[in-house]
């Protein structure tokens, strides 16, 4: 697949591809992250790319001309162009496995005070990280490069993945590794067991209460067993009864 990064600071991105695992796939071309400075598209002689809104108020708005000019040198009847904005549904793993299998998925970042609207309105889709603002729409595309690009084939072991939070649609249950024992605390005893029904059985329960204690909201859509649910009762009753 291939990022397309439209943004007036493209070296925001340097750092997050050139190391580890974005890197390896960069390098083993799984993918291609390309950034696109539309700084260079404007027809301003002094390369101004954004001016105060009409009707006045605060800030500075984006024009549409830079935006709307470099995003027509990229844009093929594969892409899928995705608005940065506070406006847009919120970004989640699903999202994250869904650009995962585009072709080409090109990102808009934003500044300043907002953007002229014909830029929206020339956008398939409006993504946000949640409800606050950024400075800009350059950590939200780091984010959503990262989410994505780990989920294209061969750039991770796919085991590694296939247990992340939200991947089944709960969190993912407790890891241990070696010490056994530290401060007191010890690694449960079916993790050492070697019975690998009983181990997944008990991490299934830890991801339904780890769900349960941090992100119940996650329940209501998630896929659940006649013994996931029964489980989930009487962890329900038991939380009950310590309050």
């Amino acid at each position: 697949m291939k990022i397309s990064i439209l943004t007036l600071f493209p070296e925001y991105f340097q750092g997050m591809l050139s190391t580890s695992i974005l890197k390896r796939g960069l390098d083993a071309g799984l993918y291609e992250v390309e950034l696109i400075d539309f700084r260079k598209f404007t027809r301003s002689k002094h390369g101004h790319v954004d001016d105060t809104p009409y009707g006045g108020g605060a800030g500075m708005v984006l024009q549409c001309q830079p935006i709307l000019d470099a995003l027509k040198s990229i844009r093929t009847p594969d892409s899928v162009v995705a608005l940065l904005s506070p406006q847009g549904a919120t970004f989640n793993h699903a999202k994250a496995l869904e650009f995962s299998k585009m072709e080409h998925l090109i990102l808009i970042c934003g500044h300043y005070e907002g953007f002229d609207e014909r830029i929206r309105n020339a956008c398939d889709l409006q993504i946000s990280l949640g409800d606050f603002v950024l400075t800009g729409g350059e950590p939200a595309a780091a984010a959503i490069c990262d989410a994505t690009l780990r989920l294209v084939e061969g750039t991770i072991k796919q085991d590694s993945s296939a247990d992340d939070s939200f991947a089944d649609g709960l969190l993912e249950y407790p890891q241990y590794t070696k010490p056994y024992e530290y401060d007191g605390q010890k690694v449960p005893d079916v993790l050492l067991s070697g019975h690998h029904a009983n181990i997944q059985k008990w991490r299934r329960e830890q991801s339904l209460l780890n769900t349960l204690k941090h992100r119940p909201d996650l329940l209501e859509s998630a896929k659940l067993s006649s013994e996931d649910l029964a489980f989930l009762d009487q962890a329900k009753a038991e939380l009950d009864r310590a309050d």
